[in-house]
């Protein structure tokens, strides 16, 4: 079975065909560094992961390009907010950004091009340049350079607007904008106080690139001219990757990205993330509350990417058991397999079903089924001494294969001293029978924050989060 994505540009699930397979030339849209990441930005980081591992694991080699913004209309804004330097008061923000992505077990990206270095700088005017070249860029009054939507028609095809209803007007020198402010958008916008001491000489005099011109310079500068996949969240649709493709394309002539992929938003509680509501949170205001990476990279990956998440704290604990489950599962058949290092052909040890459904468009919800199935099943055989040594290590062989791509495995606790002499003297009352020193021993390990669970393995202690 192909690979088949949806791709936003033609609103159409397509089998997916790299340009120089097996290279599959990818491009992320990363964060803007004006504060630390929220979940809702990290749903789109994860997805992304997802789709990398998947991809990587059915044979690609996936060149990943994750841009960092450290220079627009926010960050300017709040580092003088802030009374720091623009590179001082991003550089603590990035710092937080790589360790969140290591919280949540994401691939590292191949490069990660910040919009501030010089060799990005410079690739931006000469796009500019060429554009205006082109005719297609022009200097205004206020001294800023803008994209004429004139010159490019196709302008609106992948957030399928009709330019002709809108009937753009006038210029916009913001960032961000709605639909219903369309205008010529600027690339290189002219320096005012507001900047402060944020500026590059260019040809139309001191000022800064606008935040379109930065993603098509970075990307096109490390992945060329055409690539293969472009992803981002919903909102980044418009006018974000709307003016990447006309600046790209006006540039080059060249089809700029193949499959467009984009996650839909992620709300909490039911309802939009606001600070105004109470209810927006960073990774580490998450962490903070006890909840583990893995945790919630589970909550964020257990729900197909084109379908908005409710993020809500009964999610999280669902993924915690859900965690636990596989945890259990994975000790059991541990044990079984033993010292044995081959392994059978056991049907449950087929992980196709897997894998194809991650080939329908990340069909997740599909993916993880199929894994608890397997968990299922196998316990029923394992509770029945219907599973040999050699089916479990086969089990334990597909676990792995399936890992590549979840990324689920538990997180190495060192268990204190304590800890451990409670579970051996535990284990003596056990065996003794000596069930209310058990019981007595079990609340001495709660206390300590660590579940003890008995099964017919025996017992197994885990740490709580929180």
């Amino acid at each position: 079975m192909s690979i088949r994505l949806f791709n936003t540009y033609s609103r159409e699930i397509e089998d997916f065909v790299p340009i120089e397979p097996p290279l599959v030339k990818m491009y992320t849209c990363g964060p803007t560094v004006y504060n630390h990441a929220h979940i809702g930005n990290y749903r789109a980081y994860v997805f992304e992961d997802l789709l990398q591992r998947h991809l990587e694991v059915r044979g690609f080699q996936v060149h990943r390009v994750m841009n960092i913004t450290d220079v627009d209309d926010k960050t300017i804004r709040n580092s003088r907010a802030a009374a720091m330097p623009l590179d001082q008061f991003t550089r603590q923000y990035k710092e937080a950004f790589f360790e969140d992505l290591r919280t949540l077990r994401i691939e590292p990206a191949a490069d990660y091009p910040a919009a501030t270095e010089p060799r990005y700088i410079a690739r931006m005017i000469e796009m500019i340049k060429e554009l205006e070249n082109h005719g297609i860029a022009y200097q205004a009054e206020d001294g800023s350079v803008y994209f004429r939507l004139s010159r490019f028609p196709e302008y609106g095809h992948l957030a399928h607007l009709n330019l002709e209803e809108l009937r753009p007007t006038g210029r916009i020198s913001n960032d961000e904008y709605e639909k219903e402010s369309i205008g010529d958008f600027a690339l290189w916008k002219a320096w005012d106080e507001a900047d402060g001491d944020v500026g590059w000489d260019s040809p139309w005099g001191r000022g800064r690139p606008g935040w379109h011109i930065e993603c098509s310079a970075m990307a096109t500068a490390l992945l060329g001219a055409e690539m293969d996949v472009h992803c981002g969240g919903v909102d980044n649709i418009f006018p974000h990757h709307e003016a990447e493709i006309a600046q790209s394309e006006s540039c080059t002539g060249k089809r700029f990205v193949r499959y467009w992929l984009h996650c839909a938003h992620l709300m909490v509680q039911g309802q939009k993330m606001a600070k105004s509501a109470g209810n927006f949170y960073t990774l580490r205001d998450l962490t903070a509350k006890g909840w583990s990476g893995r945790e919630i990279r589970y909550a964020l990956i257990s729900v197909n990417y084109r379908l908005p998440l409710n993020f809500t704290f009964e999610g999280l604990a669902g993924a915690r058991s859900a965690l636990e489950r596989i945890d259990e599962w994975i000790a059991r058949i541990t044990a079984l397999a033993g010292s044995e290092n081959r392994a059978s052909a056991h049907p449950l040890a087929d992980q196709s079903r897997f894998l194809e459904a991650l080939d329908d468009d990340l069909n997740i919800s599909g993916a993880l089924g199929h894994l608890f199935d397997t968990i299922r099943e196998s316990n029923k055989m394992m509770d029945h001494e219907q599973l040999s040594a050699a089916d479990a290590r086969a089990l334990l062989n597909g676990w792995s294969k399936i890992n590549q791509i979840l990324a689920f495995e538990a997180d190495a606790a060192a268990m204190p001293a304590e800890v451990q002499a409670l579970l051996s003297a535990r284990e003596t009352a056990r065996k003794g029978k000596d069930w209310s020193e058990s019981d007595r021993l079990r609340d001495e390990l709660a206390k300590l924050g660590w579940e003890v669970k008995d099964g017919k393995d025996g017992q197994r202690a885990t740490l709580r989060a929180g």
